[in-house]
């Protein structure tokens, strides 16, 4: 099984060539703004998937599609003779959709922005539909909580502390 970390060093120098290649050597006029976001490599050294983004409408991005699929051989050919290695692995193509999921997910957030701004906005004059304190209290009452001496001559710890009687029920 071959090393992951070559693998990836692999798949580094295979992202540079073939944008360098895409940049300067491929001529088709169907290649649009074709940008190499991404390559992988498998563990084995014999499969490369390089991953681009096109900037353009959905024909563009077909047109792209078409160009870099004429154009592997030529790309792999590259490949092979800037890294030297003995198998050069195949390349295929794979529009990346992460930068569209980005974008609509900036959008997304810009949106909920935008309605929570509105939401404080309408907030910040808003007043309670009831009372400003819905909970209910016990009267005040200074003598129940202080433990001062009640009516009766007894404190509120006394109170507290007496046993409670039950009753049985028949």
């Amino acid at each position: 099984m071959a090393d992951p970390a070559r693998a990836r060093k692999l798949a580094v120098r295979i992202r540079q060539i073939v944008s360098a290649a895409i940049e300067m050597q491929i001529k088709d006029p169907r290649l649009g703004m074709v940008t190499v976001t991404d390559a992988r490599v498998t563990s084995d050294l014999r499969e490369a998937t390089v991953f681009y983004t096109v900037y353009g409408d959905a024909t563009q991005v077909e047109d792209s599609a078409k160009a870099l699929s004429s154009a592997t051989g030529v790309l792999r050919s590259t490949v092979g003779k800037q890294t030297g290695i003995k198998f050069v692995p195949t390349l295929s193509f794979v529009a990346d959709h992460v930068p569209d999921t980005a974008r609509e997910l900036d959008e997304a957030l810009e949106r909920v922005r935008h309605a929570d701004a509105e939401l404080a906005r309408i907030r910040a004059g808003a007043t309670y539909a009831g009372d400003a304190d819905p909970y209910r209290r016990p009267p005040e009452d200074d003598d129940h909580d202080t433990g001062e001496d009640r009516s009766d001559g007894e404190t509120a710890d006394d109170v507290v502390d007496e046993p409670i009687q039950r009753r049985s029920v028949s």
